[in-house]
């Protein structure tokens, strides 16, 4: 179950489906964990709330594959610390694909508001009763009990003794949503065709490495057999000469939009990185929509630019320089612009006219459309950067989206 192998070779957590374990302080969460991936991954003791942040660990696990696995704190902790960690835990169902509600059937009117919470935000479910091996036998009274109170199956385990662990995983792959989600370049690429890739290598792109969606989008065209060609802008005129027939599609930097837009042949697509991964993880037409609010913009106006990443920002920084640059020249030197980054967001955006996420390549889709569906219910309006740029630039209209 554990992985081998460098970063390179491995599913990039934000790909991975998001397991979270939830329950009362010392019902076994961490301890079943540590017995499902085989590994002592999460701290166990006998002392209430041992868990505080909490514990994220990729692994493979079959046959649900490439898994993120979060051990959370008590979601009964207490006090002035104790409500931090709850905080933290309810921060949590915002990522969460599956969850695994666990129990010792002691007390469930904590899991059943738990479980009304993981229903209202639409997350599949799962219950297991732990610490079975403390019980002569396992009553099915308790197991139907449970199930009717909290509203799902639930399997029988004992995280010491390693009792019922695969039926666990079983059921657990069966929560897994049906059908692939769409590839990273959706309609705009098929079997065959020459895609061109236009990456500039900037103090944003570290020497000796591309960034994700890079890597992911060239990925995405190998499993779909074209033929992907990558170019530098400086060197994007060479490459086209070069080419027999002028590519199908060219995939840019969103930052080099008018210059690459002003040198593709006539007949190419052109999208951009940034667009593919808000077409994949985001609502790439509310995306659309939400970037004329720019128009209406004044210098009263208030925009929170937000990024998934919590890198040290370098110089001429895209969503730190270059996009409040860009929108201030259109709007004016007032405009009050408000910078988030990681998993900072907050919990009211009314006061904002609008939210300009980035990508979102370092978190999963389930997290990014948290964000979406916040947005669309306090009624702000919420867009990328690549749609972004390329409204500000003129050529949204010339960008093909997935």
């Amino acid at each position: 179950m554990a992985e081998s192998g460098n970063a390179f070779n491995r599913t990039p957590q934000s790909e991975r489906l998001h397991i979270a374990l939830f329950g009362r302080r010392n019902v076994g969460k961490s301890s079943l964990i540590n017995a499902l991936t085989g590994q002592q991954v999460a701290l166990v003791s006998d002392v209430p709330g041992t868990t505080t942040d909490p514990v994220i660990k990729s692994m493979e696990i079959l046959p649900l594959g490439p898994c993120v696995l979060i051990d959370t704190a008590g979601f009964d902790d207490s006090g002035e610390v104790g409500d931090l960690r709850t905080r933290r835990t309810h921060e949590i169902i915002k990522q969460t694909d599956i969850a695994l509600l666990v129990t010792d059937g002691q007390s469930l009117d904590d899991e059943a508001a738990w479980a009304a919470m993981l229903k209202q935000a639409d997350v599949p479910y799962l219950v297991a009763l732990n610490k079975v091996d403390l019980m002569e036998e396992v009553d099915p009274t308790l197991l139907n009990k449970i199930a009717k109170r909290l509203g799902s199956e639930v399997i029988a385990v004992s995280a010491l003794q390693g009792t019922g662990l695969d039926l666990l995983r079983q059921t657990l792959a069966r929560l897994v949503p049906e059908g692939e989600k769409q590839s990273l370049t959706g309609h705009l690429a098929h079997a065959g065709d020459t895609v061109l890739l236009v990456m500039p290598q900037d103090p944003q792109a570290p020497k000796g490495r591309l960034i994700l969606p890079q890597v992911q989008t060239l990925r995405d065209l190998m499993d779909k057999r074209c033929t992907a060609i990558c170019s530098t802008t400086e060197d994007i005129d060479r490459t086209l000469a070069a080419m027999r027939e002028p590519p199908h599609l060219i995939i840019t930097d969103s930052q080099v939009f008018d210059i690459v837009e002003q040198k593709k042949p006539e007949g190419s697509l052109l999208t951009s990185f940034s667009v593919l991964m808000a077409a994949q993880k985001g609502d790439i037409r509310f995306f659309v929509k939400s970037a004329m609010a720019i128009d209406r913009m004044t210098e009263q106006s208030r925009v929170l630019i937000a990024e998934a990443c919590t890198h040290a920002p370098l110089a001429e920084d895209i969503g730190r320089e270059k996009i409040p640059r860009m929108l201030r020249q259109r709007v004016g030197n007032g405009l009050q612009i408000d910078i988030v980054a990681g998993k900072d967001f907050p919990e009211d955006v009314t006061c904002y006219d609008l939210v300009i996420h980035c990508g979102g390549c370092m978190f999963n889709s389930r997290f990014m459309m948290s964000r979406v569906m916040q947005c669309r219910r306090q009624g702000t309006p919420m867009t990328n950067y690549g749609i972004t740029i390329a409204h500000l630039k003129g050529i949204l209209g010339k960008v093909s989206l997935p």
